[in-house]
C-alpha cells in the first residue's frame, strides 16, 4: 500500500489591510511533487477548508509556471476537522507567514500532531510551518519540540525580511522558550534537522532537504 502522507496548509490570508499573506507557493508546491513522485497518497487540509491563500510575493516572474499551476489544487483543501488522521504515515507543514496566525492555536491540529508523534509517524515543517508545532503538547505535558533539535525561520531572516515588527511572536525565539535547541544556519542556505521523527526546515530553501528526509524516513 502506498504511504500516506497529510499537508496542512494555512487558511490565513492578511497581515494587516495593506499586506496579504499565506502560504509560500514553493514550499507546498515543491514538497507536493516529490511526494507524488514516490506514489504517495497526498491529502491537503486546512483549518478552514476551502481555498487556501497564497502569498503574493511568492510568485514573481522566476516562478515555473508548473509551480503556478498548482495553485489549483489549493481551491479546496479538506478542513482540518474532518481528517482521519490515524490513517496517516506522516504530517507536513509548509509555511508562509500566515501560518503564524491560525496554526497555533488550532487544537484539532495540535492533537493531530500529537497523536501522530506519539504513533511513532513522522511529523515535517519548513520554513514558518514549525509556527504549527509551538501548541503541541505531549500526553507527558512536555511541549514536543522541548530537548529537540530543531529549526524554522530563524529571528535573523525574519528581520532581514523586514518582517519582525509584524508577526504575532518570532518564531525562532519562541521555540527556544518552549525548550526546543534551535540549530540555525546561514541566511537563505538549505538547512535540515532530523531529530528521530520529527524533521524541520529552516526556510523556503530548505523545502526539498525536509521532503527527502521524509522519503527517506517512509522508505
Amino acid at each position: 500500500m502506498s504511504k500516506k502522507v497529510l499537508m496542512v496548509v494555512t487558511s490565513h490570508s492578511k497581515i494587516n489591510n495593506e499586506k496579504e499573506t499565506g502560504i509560500w507557493l514553493s514550499e507546498f508546491a515543491e514538497a507536493y511533487v516529490e511526494f507524488n513522485k514516490q506514489g504517495y497518497d497526498v491529502t491537503v487540509a486546512s483549518p478552514l477548508g476551502g481555498m487556501a491563500p497564497i502569498d503574493p510575493n511568492s510568485i514573481d516572474g522566476s516562478t515555473p509556471q508548473e509551480m503556478i499551476e498548482m495553485k489549483e489544487i489549493l481551491q479546496n483543501t479538506n478542513k482540518i476537522e474532518d481528517i482521519h488522521f490515524s490513517e496517516y504515515d506522516a504530517v507536513f507543514l509548509p509555511g508562509g507567514h500566515g501560518t503564524m496566525y491560525d496554526l497555533p492555536n488550532n487544537l484539532k491540529l495540535q492533537t493531530v500532531i500529537r497523536d501522530l508523534y506519539e504513533a511513532n509517524k513522522i511529523v515535517a515543517a519548513v520554513c514558518h510551518g514549525p509556527a504549527g508545532l509551538v501548541g503541541v503538547t505531549l500526553s507527558n505535558g512536555q511541549p514536543l519540540v522541548a530537548g529537540k533539535q530543531v529549526n524554522a525561520f530563524t529571528d535573523a531572516e525574519e528581520k532581514e525580511a523586514g518582517m519582525d515588527q509584524m508577526m504575532p511572536f518570532l518564531l525562532e525565539s519562541k521555540l527556544r522558550e518552549l525548550g526546543a535547541h534551535f540549530v540555525t544556519a546561514t541566511n537563505w542556505n538549505s538547512h535540515v534537522e532530523v531529530d528521530g521523527n520529527l524533521i524541520t526546515g529552516q526556510n523556503p530553501q530548505s523545502t526539498l532537504a525536509v521532503v527527502h528526509a521524509v522519503i527517506e524516513k517512509l522508505a
